[in-house]
Parts: structure tokens; sequence; C-alpha cells
């Protein structure tokens, strides 16, 4: 299938640009910013390897180490809605906030999303970055369809049910520049937001499924050094009531509305306190309108089967005067399973140990083996957009079907032009 869009002309740099948090500097002869498929498709085959760089907020070299980096920022983003199907088509540079109003104002809703809705859709989905929820899957979950423009120049639609689709999902940017992405929709919904303080980690650790299940979606906020979890935030779906008072397991509910991390305006947060509003300003923390999080950052994210979960969490209560003083806060929250190879959640519940360090490098690069430790025994996968050491090489054996994505990458792009230093450390 070929695109007849007409070619412009693209602007390409050297490299001299960060990441979203700027701990990270892309490593590249130059950085093109592609206006149309077309314009793609020509810096794609005339390269000798290539990455797609999305809203860039990965933390790692996933995004890296190439000849050519691609932006895929300025490629279309049209927003095509199927209602019969319950689908959405859109650009896969596009950003969840610009979708999620588009979908809202005609009636539709995702069924989750990131903290953040700065991402990209592509990049979000590659990397099977999620929300929470117990029920609810990560947002790669949500796809239903693919199309890829491979190394060879030629786009390839890629549909649930079909073989090798539950590997070319979550993909790492292995098999080619995400152009379109369709994804699930269901009719809109309104969430209302509210925050308890001080959750005893008795209740935690001895009804952590009733905690997590307390709501459509749970995160629990906590710097691992305190006597109790600070706070817990849920996010109540109108038409799914839950029977939660003012009082979540000891912990009593907030009159005014917080930040996650005190010292951070509340501006920027979604609106709190119960008041409901359509799904698009409630299922991420952050505004969209807003400058997202604390920016100078690093994060890490871990995770945990289910099963191990108490475990993982008492592991890190014991870390917690190590990781205490770099740590701005930590998030634990939930993701329901599913059947994508790379995933996260492939093939069991998780829950997540997500980590927002303070941006300094060197020491939380010190202090991750001895988190990774204690976590990676219990199976903690840990997320691929996200700073991570892996000395002993263990995370590759963490995921059943690899064998079965390196064979689909040397199907898609037999030259190796998408990959790079990190897709090599997990393929070999």
């Amino acid at each position: 299938m070929c695109e007849t869009e007409p070619t412009r002309g693209s602007k390409e740099t050297m490299v001299g640009e960060r990441n979203w948090a700027g701990n990270y500097e892309y490593r590249a002869a130059r950085i093109a910013h592609p206006e149309s498929t077309v314009e793609l498709r020509d810096l794609v085959v005339g390269a000798s390897s290539v990455r797609a760089l999305g809203s860039r907020h990965s933390f790692n070299d996933l995004a890296d180490d190439a000849e050519l980096l691609v932006s895929t920022a300025g490629l279309p983003s049209t927003v095509r809605i199927d209602e019969e199907s319950r689908t959405v088509t859109v650009g896969g540079g596009a950003r969840y906030g610009d979708l999620a109003r588009e979908l809202q104002e005609s009636g539709w809703a995702l069924h989750n999303l990131a903290s953040l809705p700065h991402i990209s859709i592509a990049g979000a989905i590659a990397t099977a970055t999620h929300g929470s929820g117990d029920r609810n899957g990560n947002l790669a979950a949500a796809v239903r369809g693919l199309r890829i423009l491979r190394a060879d120049g030629e786009l390839v639609d890629l549909v649930r049910g079909e073989g090798g689709f539950d590997g070319a999902v979550v993909s790492l940017g292995a098999l080619g520049v995400v152009t379109e992405v369709t994804l699930d929709i269901e009719p809109t919904f309104d969430v209302g937001q509210r925050l308890f303080e001080n959750l005893p980690w008795d209740a935690v650790l001895g009804r952590l499924d009733d905690v997590t299940s307390a709501a459509y979606s749970v995160s629990l906020f906590t710097t691992w050094d305190e006597d109790a979890v600070s706070l817990a935030w849920l996010k109540e779906r109108a038409d799914q009531p839950t029977d939660i008072g003012d009082d979540l397991f000891g912990a009593k509910a907030l009159t005014v509305p917080r930040h996650m991390i005190r010292t951070m305006d509340v501006r920027n947060t979604t609106e709190q306190l119960g008041v409901l509003g359509p799904w698009s300003e409630r299922l991420a923390h952050f505004r969209f309108e807003f400058t997202p999080s604390n920016g100078e950052e690093i994060q890490s994210e871990y995770l945990v089967p289910r099963a191990r979960a108490v475990e993982a969490i008492e592991a890190v209560r014991r870390l917690g005067p190590l990781v205490a003083p770099l740590l701005q806060i930590s998030e634990i929250r939930t993701v329901a399973a599913d059947e994508l190879w790379l995933s996260s959640a492939q093939g069991t519940d998780v829950v997540g140990l997500h980590f927002t360090w303070f941006r300094d490098q060197a020491r939380v690069e010190a202090i991750l083996p001895a988190l990774e430790d204690a976590l990676l025994p219990l199976g903690a996968r840990p997320h691929w957009g996200k700073v991570y050491a892996d000395r002993d090489g263990v995370v590759p054996g963490l995921y059943p079907r690899l064998g079965d994505f390196r064979e689909l990458v040397a199907a898609h792009d037999p030259r190796g032009v998408f990959r790079n230093a990190f897709v090599d450390r997990l393929l070999g």
C-alpha cells in the first residue's frame, strides 16, 4: 500500500538534542523531521541505520545510536473514528492528550491513560507504557492494528489476530517506524479523583488486593522510608460507583488538593476532590496544558508479577534508607495481564514499582544494582523506556516469547536497519 502525499522539504539537524528529562543526549549523525510518509520513506530507504523518536520521554538509549534519527512529531496525525467497529486510527507520532480531546468531543474514550498525556502514542505502545487499574491492560493492549514503514520502504498493515501481531505491538522500534495506530475505544465516561492520606503499611501488605481494587484506578505514593504510604490516589468511574467513604483502610480523605510531590504546584495535576469530569481530564495524573511532572528527573520502574508483589514491596521498604535520599517520589500501581510478547505484563497481572529520582545519573546507576538484586529474582521486568542496570543480563530471560520476537525482527528487518545497541543487548 502506497501513500500519495506530496513530498515536502525535510529539516535535518546534527545531533545536539536531549530527551525530555535532560538526562540523555542522543548520539547520531543527524536528526530528520519529516512531514509526510513519502518524505519519511525517502529518508529511511536511504539510511544504513535508523531509529524513530516520539515525544522523547525515554530515559535511556532505547531510541538512540543510529546514523539517522527520525522524529515522528511532524507526521500526519488525522484522527479517524469508526463507530461501528469501535476503533480510532491516528498517526503514531500524535500525543495521547491531543487524541483524548478529539475522542471526548466525539463522545468516545480510551480505556486508560498514562500519568502524562504528553507522550506519543507509538512510543508509549512500543515500550508497554501503562496507566493503572486491576482490570486495565497497558496502553498497548488497546491496539487493534498497526501500519509500519519498514526499511525496504514498504508499508505493512498488521491486525490483531494475525500471526506475529502480538509481537509487533510492543516492538521497541525494531520492526520499523509506526506511522499509524488503530485503537479500541468505548463510549465516553466521567471520572472523579479522591486522595487519601497516610495509608498504613499493614493495610497495603495485608490487604493489597482490597486496596488496589477499591476504584477503577488506584495509585499509592511513597518515599519508602515513611511510617505509612503518604498518599493513595483513587480514580472512580461515575458508571462504576464504589462504597469507599472518607476512610480507605485507615487512610483519611483529603479535603484540599495535593501534588504527589509536596514541593510541586498542585495546579499541574488533574482536578481532585471527587469533582466529576471527562476521562480525558482525569485518567492522567497531570494536566495536558501544563508542564508535566518535575522535568529534571530520572525514572526507573519494575513490573512485578502480582503473586510476588507483597514480597517486592517488603524488599524495597528494607532498602528505604538507600533509595529515599535520591527519590522524589515512588508510585505503586497495577496492570492487568496481556499476551503481547514483550509486554511487561505478558502472561501475568503485575504491580508496578515506579521511582522518580532526582536527576543524578551516577548516583541512580550506583543504587540500581541493589534494587535489582531484590526485585529481578522475583520476576520483575524493568520498563523498557526507563533506567535500569541488568548487570547480569537476566532481563531477556524474563520474556518467554523472545525467540519468536527475534524471528519476527529478522523477517521484517533482515538488514538490521532498525537495530541499535539497546536492541542488540536484548536479542543478542
